[in-house]
């Protein structure tokens, strides 16, 4: 049986990096509890592992073919956290962002709980604000 650890990297380094989203599914419950942190509003969202997949190829579409780094990984019982660094260029609009080819970098961590193998929910914070003001650098270097 893989462990909890294994799982959370391998769901980063195939499915979260781009590689292959379609296989969301072999790392991710059914229906998975995101918790998220939006405009400084905490929020709960349900996603199935097709609604994962279209997520990643959102970013896809918004940064290229990124690199995802693992920087970190820490577990315990069915917890694991994650830290991660993802490097794209900003190709698509995001937000009200239109494309500027320069690099954006994203630091991101988070928590998931795992049972039976698989991702069941997860506590995720992105440097938003970070990324915002890059896109807006960007945008004034144009």
């Amino acid at each position: 049986m893989t462990s909890a650890k294994d799982t959370v990297r391998q769901f980063l380094l195939q499915v979260r990096s781009g590689r292959r989203p379609d296989w969301a599914d072999r790392f991710m419950a059914g229906h998975v509890l995101a918790h998220q942190v939006v405009s400084e509003t905490p929020m709960v969202v349900e996603r199935t592992p097709q609604q994962y997949a279209e997520h990643v190829q959102e970013m896809l579409d918004a940064y290229g073919t990124f690199e995802l780094t693992v920087d970190e990984l820490i577990a315990e019982g069915d917890r694991v956290y994650a830290r991660w660094t993802q490097i794209g260029r900003h190709v698509g609009p995001i937000d009200h962002h239109a494309p500027t080819g320069a690099e954006v970098t994203a630091v991101t961590s988070a928590v998931y709980r795992i049972e039976d193998g698989l991702i069941v929910e997860y506590w995720i914070q992105i440097d938003r604000q970070g990324i915002a003001a890059q896109l807006e650098k960007a945008a004034l270097e144009r």
